[in-house]
Order: structure tokens, then sequence, then C-alpha cells
């Protein structure tokens, strides 16, 4: 049985590969279209300055801006839960599926599936859900 602190640093690794490939797939379509919305970007490839971000980029950025309301949380109630020690094996399953959802929700929402992406948001906060109960119930 692996610790609460494995799944922990498991899942903010993953976590963090996953907001580092929304990233770079931002910049693919910015690099492979020569569109920069930034004018210093622009200038280095001579074109002018884009009035608006690509589509594929702008997807990307309101799943990054999503990301950034779900995954502090979720980085909040894991250390809390592992430092209260709570239930190693129900953190493998809650930790698991919350950053599987995550991924998940960044991929539907970069392809725009509905209703999958709210399924993956869905599971991502019944997860939350379930380490803050878990983290109550193990308080002494």
């Amino acid at each position: 049985m692996k610790s609460a602190l494995y799944w922990y640093s498991i899942c903010t690794v993953v976590l963090f590969l996953k907001m580092f490939a929304l990233s770079s797939y931002q910049g693919f379509h910015r690099i492979s279209k020569l569109t920069f919305k930034n004018p210093e970007d622009a200038a280095v490839v001579g074109k002018s300055p884009a009035t608006e971000e690509l589509p594929q980029v702008q997807r990307a950025a309101q799943a990054w801006l999503n990301d950034l309301e779900n995954i502090p949380i979720f980085l909040g109630l894991a250390i809390a839960y592992v430092l209260i020690g709570a239930s190693p094996e129900a953190a493998s399953w809650l930790f698991l599926t919350f950053t599987i959802a995550r991924i998940f929700h960044s991929l539907t929402y970069v392809l725009g599936l509905q209703p999958w992406r709210t399924i993956a948001y869905a599971v991502g906060i019944v997860c939350l859900l379930g380490m803050s109960g878990t983290i109550l119930a193990a308080l002494p």
C-alpha cells in the first residue's frame, strides 16, 4: 500500500505536466501559424500583432483558467489530507480520480466536447468534496 504522500506527489507532478502541455499547445499553434497578439512576439517573426488570439489558444487559455480555479484547491486539500493522516487507500482513489478528471476536462475543453467537459468537472468536484469529508472524519 502506497502512502497518501506518494499519491499526492505523483498527482502533483502529473497535474504540472498537464498544465505544461496546455501551455505548449498554445505555443505550438502560435508558432505554427505565426500569429501573435503581443507586438514584441509578432515583431520577432516580422508580422503585425493579431487582433485576437487563435481559437485554439483561446480554448486552451480557458482550460488553463479553470485549472487555476481547481488545482490549487486540490493541492491545499491534498496536503491537509496528507498532514492529518487521512486514509491512504482513499487517497489513491480520490487523488488519482481528480487528476484523471482534470486531464479529461482539459482535453474536452480544447476539443469543445459537451457534456463530457461538465462531467469531468463534476467528477473533480466530487473528489474535492470526498477529500474534504475524509479530512474532517480523520480529525481528532
